[in-house]
Parts: C-alpha cells; sequence; structure tokens
C-alpha cells in the first residue's frame, strides 16, 4: 500500500477540506508553461549558435533551467518560493541576450506571472472572507 500523506493521515470524517491557493496555482501554470518554452528556446539556440557556444553548455543549461522551472513550483508555498519565481522570470528575459526573441516571450510571461500572483492573491482573499461568512452562517443557524 502507498504511504499516506500528512494530510490524509490527519484526516477525520467531518473535517472541512482545507481549500488550495489560487495564487500557487496560477504561479504554478505560468512556471510549468515556461518550462516548456525554455526547453524548445533552448533547441532553437542549439540550432542557430552552436558553431559560436558550446553545444554542451546550450543543452546542460537549457535543460537544467527548465528542470528548476518544474522544481520550483514545489517550493512556491514557501515564503521565499514567489522571490525565486522572480529571479527565474528575470533570467528568462535574460535569454535574450542568446535569443533576441526571448525578450518578448520573457516580458510577455514576466507579465502573465505578475497578472497571476495578483489575481491569485485576490481570489484567496475573496475566498477568505466567503469561508469566513459561511462559518458564521452555519454557527447563527445549525441544523
Amino acid at each position: 500500500m502507498a504511504r499516506m500523506t500528512r494530510a490524509q493521515r490527519e484526516w477525520r470524517p467531518g473535517m472541512p477540506k482545507k481549500r488550495r491557493s489560487t495564487k500557487i496555482l496560477f504561479a504554478s501554470t505560468v512556471l510549468l508553461l515556461e518550462a516548456f518554452v525554455v526547453f524548445f528556446a533552448t533547441l532553437a539556440v542549439f540550432g542557430l549558435r552552436r558553431d559560436e557556444i558550446s553545444p554542451v553548455l546550450i543543452l546542460t543549461s537549457g535543460i537544467a533551467l527548465s528542470v528548476v522551472l518544474v522544481l520550483t513550483c514545489a517550493v512556491l508555498t514557501k515564503k521565499w518560493g514567489i522571490g525565486l519565481g522572480w529571479i527565474l522570470q528575470l533570467v528568462i528575459i535574460a535569454g535574450g541576450f542568446l535569443e533576441p526573441t526571448m525578450f518578448l516571450v520573457g516580458v510577455a510571461f514576466a507579465l502573465a506571472w505578475l497578472y497571476g500572483i495578483r489575481q491569485g492573491m485576490r481570489v484567496d482573499r475573496e475566498n477568505a472572507e466567503r469561508d469566513r461568512l459561511q462559518a458564521e452562517w452555519e454557527k447563527a443557524n445549525p441544523e
């Protein structure tokens, strides 16, 4: 049998399900999309610049960046996770020095990252308020 997670071990019948953060969901989506784009941009730079830059350097750095983008999704719940996401946005924009199109792509993803973080925080605040009001109503109106 598979190992149970902490949430599964702590669950008891009748417990309300903890709501997931929309901010984390949006941020993870942007990072995963960026990982794909970085992988394909790596292949483009490999095809266009392999005579100027070491092919091993191009492939290892591009694939490593893609892996870091994916792994960052796991640490977004930590205080420093969103900061790491911003640093990765700057790294992707800096990829424009290797392939100029990446300036545009990087800025577009940075804007998507900003939008996802801001709107996710707004939705999370609204959900917290909705949950608070629902708990008050249930307390005032027992069945």
